[in-house]
């Protein structure tokens, strides 16, 4: 078995100054006007890059050595020898399918990822209408997706695959003109620099020192990533992790300063709070327009992050409801970070592909109302079927998510003009509509609607307010 480098031998991360990369990247680089101070205050006054606004909606990425055992989820480690008590069945899979000691740094051989094709992966990305992609450089369990100078023998180049996929995959996707981006857990499990700080009441900051810092700077200024999505921040406050003078270089003097995209996952209290972009929580749909840009991330695995050899059809979002979730993110101003979890082999399960080509088939025809729009004045209404608006520019879009039961459809919210226009997306003529009053509301004489992937169409109203 491989060197157990996580949990037993403190040599692996040996108490070496921090690394001065970054400061001899910034030095390198030219100096902007105004510059942001290490402090929140500074940080969040920071403009947030246009693209991220625009693009709409990101593939999420969940790969590791946890797809090997491919049980429970991307938590599985934790659950089977961290938390207290272990979850049982957990405990039980690996009885009744590894012999007795099995250590789970023996998985990582078996990560493979031998059919694993970077240029399949991005073609596939491209062809679900995805303007961005973020992959895991290293989840909580600590090994990371590229060779990490301060993760010896725990990484996909010393270890199983023996291949830089951060690098890989970020080559394929830029090649098609897609924003390349990184998650990456500020906390080990494992760790035992991490244990000690933690023991320490987060006084110490030997692992933030010694292996997150130097990690996350070599990463940047190595990989350029355009997000950095971060996690595993909620059990130490941001000064632990020193996380404002981490951006204040992000966002100061690195070589992605003008494009990077953060999240608000910097420290426990952060999330919804601080940061560039809030997550707030997995799954997040708020209830209104929020007054920040935001993201909505999920799983089209409903019970998991990371690939399930178990997982059930019945398990999985329905392509409706995919299509749903991402109107009403985009209505209320937020992205939408849709994640599938690859197999350890390195194929992405083909019922998420189908899923992913799906949403990019019904963005083919209903793109123009997702892509770079706005929220409207009014974000939804329900008077005969359940409608999200968007808008850009001087049009607005009334998306139906629900197929009408009648060939009209009453909208009660945009108010006419004589010069009012409508169509309908994909179909090439206008449509005959009339007013509801004098002062607002318009009812569309629908066409028989086409079958879409999604079972959601677009209506287009020009010259309306």
């Amino acid at each position: 078995p491989p060197v157990n480098t996580v949990t037993s031998r403190r040599s692996d991360w040996p108490p070496v100054a921090m690394s001065p990369l970054y400061l001899l990247a910034g030095a390198l680089l030219p100096l902007t006007a105004a510059r942001f101070t290490p402090d929140w205050a500074s940080l969040d006054a920071r403009p947030l890059p246009a693209w991220y606004d625009e693009a709409k909606l990101g593939i999420f990425i969940h790969w590791g050595v946890f797809a090997v055992p491919g049980f429970d989820s991307e938590w599985f480690w934790w659950h089977w020898q961290g938390q207290k008590p272990p979850d049982s069945r957990c405990v039980k899979y690996m009885a009744d399918n590894y012999p007795a000691g099995f250590t789970y740094q023996e998985f990582a051989p078996q990560f493979r990822a031998q059919f694993f094709d970077p240029e399949e992966w991005a073609d596939i990305f491209r062809a679900s209408g995805a303007k961005y992609v973020v992959l895991t450089a290293k989840h909580h369990e600590g090994f990371t997706n590229w060779g990490s100078p301060r993760s010896w023998n725990w990484n996909s180049v010393d270890s199983g695959p023996h291949r830089d996929l951060v690098g890989d995959l970020g080559e394929a996707v830029r090649n098609r003109s897609l924003h390349y981006g990184l998650y990456n857990s500020l906390y080990e499990w494992f760790n035992p620099l991490y244990l000690a700080d933690k023991k320490n009441g987060f006084k110490t900051q030997e692992f933030v020192m010694h292996k997150l810092l130097p990690e996350l700077y070599n990463m940047v200024v190595r990989y350029r990533p355009e997000v950095i999505w971060s996690d595993g921040d909620w059990e130490a406050p941001d000064t632990y992790w020193n996380s404002t003078e981490f951006l204040a270089w992000l966002y100061n003097d690195s070589p992605v300063k003008d494009t990077i995209v953060t999240n608000d996952r910097w420290g426990a209290g952060c999330a919804c709070k601080h940061g560039g972009y809030y997550n707030c929580e997995d799954k997040y749909t708020p209830g209104q327009l929020p007054k920040h840009k935001w993201e909505k991330c999920t799983s089209v695995d409903t019970f998991s992050w990371g690939y399930r050899r178990n997982m059930k059809v019945k398990e999985l979002m329905p392509l409706h409801t995919i299509i749903q979730d991402l109107v009403h993110t985009v209505a209320l101003g937020g992205n939408y970070l849709l994640n599938v979890g690859p197999t350890p082999d390195g194929m992405i399960p083909p019922v998420f592909e189908e899923r992913l080509r799906s949403v990019g088939a019904w963005l083919d025809i209903n793109g123009e109302a997702i892509y770079a729009s706005k929220p409207w004045r009014v974000q939804m209404e329900n008077s005969t079927v359940p409608v999200w608006y968007t808008s850009k520019g001087t049009s607005v879009y009334a998306i139906v998510t629900t197929k009408p039961s009648e060939a009209t459809l009453k909208l009660l919210e945009p108010k006419t003009t004589a010069a009012t226009k409508v169509t309908l997306l994909g179909h090439p003529n206008p449509l005959p509509w009339s007013p509801v009053t004098p002062s607002s509301g318009i009812i569309v004489l629908l066409p028989e609607l086409p079958y879409t992937p999604g079972q959601a169409w677009t209506l287009k109203l020009d010259n309306i307010k």
